[in-house]
C-alpha cells in the first residue's frame, strides 16, 4: 500500500511515499522458516543465488516468481518456471492479490502476510537524473537516492540486472558531483584476464613481470582527482579483493615491482547484476570488502517493473534516430507487442528493439535466426547406429546447440561481445565463458 504524504523536505523537490511491509516466508518445504521482508520493492524467488528468496528446493526454478507489493496488496509473477506458482490448486501467472495469501512453487509453499509497519521513501519531481530517464515511482525514488549520494564522496554501489543502465547512474553520479571537471576512468573486472587485472588495476614498474617493458600507471592513478568506475565488481579475483580493501581504506596504491606507494584521491563507483549480499553468504565476496564499497547502495529496477516508463523510452531512442521519429509512427500492433513483452535485455534491448523496429517493423521483437541456430534434424548424439545414454546424449545435443548458436551470435555481431550479448538477450560474462568452453577466442 502507498499512501501520500502531505510534508516535503525543505529546498528539496520531492515528496514522501508510505509502504506498506510484505513478509514472506516458507511455511512448507525445505527451506521452511526462511523468511524476508519488502517495502517498495519486488522479491524474486528461486534457486539461483541473485533472488531476495534463495529456495534450495529442486522443484523450484532457478528463477520461479516476483512479488511485488501494491496499492492494498501484492503482485505475483511467474517468471518463466517449470512447475509454476499455484493459488488454491490454480495456476497463476500474472495477478494482482489482496489480503494474507499461501503459495505453492513445486514442493515448497510460501506464505505471503501485509504487516502494519511503513517504510518511508521520498521520490523526486523529476523525470530525469542526467541520461536516466523515468516517470514511475520506482525511478523517481532511484533519482531522489542519487541526488543526495552524488554530491558527496561516499563509495557507491550500483546493483541490477544486465541491460538496466547501471554504466548510466555511475556516469551521472560523475557528473552531478564536484568531481566532475577530474578524470572519470572505468574499469571492466569482467572484460581483463585474472592475470592481467591488478596491473591494470594498480599498475606496475618496468621488469616487474615478463612483458612489463616500461612502467605504467594503474586506472587508480590514472583516476586521480576524479572517479573510478569498476564495472562488474562480482567478476573481480579473489586474491585481489583484500588488495582493492587496502587501496580503499589506505588511499594509496603500490604498483607491481615497487616498494613505495602513491597517494590517490579517487572516488569508487561500483557495479554489479549479481545480487552481492548473496555473494558474500556463499563466501565468494568479501564481507569487509562489500560493507566498504556498498556504504551507499542502490538498485536499478528492471524495465519489466517499470513499464510505465516505456512511452517515455520509446519516444528517447525515436529521437535519437536520423531523420527523427515520433510516438506516432509506432503502429498499435508493435506498442501491444512491446507491452506484452518481458524485456529480459532490459533498457538496452529496448533500444535494440526500437531500432530493428525502424528497419524491419514486422520483425521488432524477433531478431533474424541463421539457420545453423538450429540443431540439425539428426544430433551425432542420436543416430540410430550410435545410440547413446540419456544424460550424455543430451549433454553432447546442448553442446553442439551452444557451440553453433554461439558462432552465429558472433558472427552476427563481428565480433563484438556486447553485441552478441544484446543480440542474445544473455549478459557479457556468459558470451564469455560460452567463448572459453569451445574455445571460440
Amino acid at each position: 500500500m502507498t499512501v501520500k504524504d502531505e510534508s516535503t523536505r525543505a529546498g528539496v523537490n520531492a515528496t514522501v511515499v508510505r509502504y506498506a511491509k510484505t513478509r514472506v516466508e516458507v511455511v512448507q518445504g525445505p527451506d521452511s522458516g526462511l523468511a524476508v521482508e519488502t517495502a517498495n520493492k519486488p522479491i524474486r524467488v528461486g534457486t539461483s543465488s541473485d533472488n531476495d528468496l534463495v529456495l534450495t528446493d529442486d522443484t523450484v526454478s532457478r528463477r520461479h516468481c516476483a512479488i511485488e507489493p501494491t496499492e492494498g496488496g501484492f503482485r505475483l509473477r511467474d517468471e518463466g518456471s517449470t512447475n509454476g506458482v499455484l493459488l488454491s490448486g490454480a495456476r497463476v501467472f500474472d495477478a494482482v492479490l489482496y489480503g494474507a495469501s499461501q503459495l505453492r512453487l513445486g514442493d515448497s509453499v510460501l506464505a505471503i502476510t501485509p504487516l502494519k509497519e511503513t517504510v518511508d521513501r521520498e521520490q523526486t519531481t523529476a523525470d530525469r537524473f542526467g541520461d536516466l530517464l523515468g516517470r514511475s515511482p520506482r525511478m523517481r525514488e532511484l533519482f531522489a537516492d542519487l541526488s543526495r549520494i552524488a554530491p558527496t564522496d561516499v563509495t557507491l554501489l550500483i546493483e541490477g540486472e544486465t541491460g538496466t543502465g547501471k554504466e548510466l547512474v555511475a556516469d551521472s553520479v560523475h557528473r552531478a558531483s564536484g568531481r566532475c571537471n577530474g578524470p572519470y576512468v572505468v574499469f571492466d573486472c569482467s572484460a581483463v584476464a585474472p592475470t592481467l587485472a591488478e596491473s591494470e588495476l594498480f599498475g606496475h614498474e618496468r621488469g616487474a613481470f615478463t612483458g612489463a617493458i616500461a612502467s605504467r600507471p594503474g586506472v587508480f592513478e590514472q583516476a586521480d582527482g576524479g572517479t573510478i568506475f569498476l564495472d562488474e565488481l562480482g567478476e573481480l579475483p579473489r586474491d585481489l579483493q583484500p588488495k582493492l580493501l587496502r587501496v580503499l581504506e589506505k588511499r594509496e596504491v603500490r604498483r607491481i615491482g615497487s616498494q613505495r606507494t602513491t597517494p590517490v584521491n579517487v572516488r569508487l563507483i561500483a557495479a554489479t547484476n549479481r545480487n552481492m549480499a548473496a555473494e558474500v553468504a556463499r563466501g565468494a565476496f568479501r564481507e569487509d570488502l562489500y560493507f566498504r564499497v556498498a556504504a551507499a547502495h542502490v538498485y536499478v529496477p528492471p524495465l519489466r517493473d517499470r513499464m510505465e516508463d516505456l512511452p517515455m523510452l520509446v519516444e528517447h531512442f525515436l529521437s535519437l534516430a536520423s531523420p527523427r521519429h515520433s510516438l506516432a509512427d509506432v503502429p498499435t500492433q508493435v506498442w501491444e507487442m512491446f507491452h506484452a513483452h518481458r524485456w529480459p535485455g532490459n533498457v538496452r534491448e529496448l533500444n535494440n528493439a526500437v531500432q530493428r523496429f525502424l528497419v524491419t517493423p514486422e520483425r521488432a521483437l524477433m531478431p533474424a535466426r541463421d539457420a545453423e541456430t538450429s540443431l540439425p534434424p539428426q544430433s551425432p548424439a542420436v543416430r540410430i547406429e550410435n545410440v547413446l545414454p540419456l544424460r550424455i546424449a543430451r549433454r553432447e545435443a546442448s553442446d553442439a546447440f551452444e557451440r553453433d548458436y554461439l558462432k552465429t551470435l558472433l558472427q552476427r555481431s563481428e565480433g563484438n561481445v556486447t553485441r552478441a550479448a544484446a543480440i542474445g538477450e544473455v549478459s557479457r560474462q556468459m558470451v564469455q565463458k560460452l567463448m572459453r568452453k569451445h574455445g571460440l577466442g
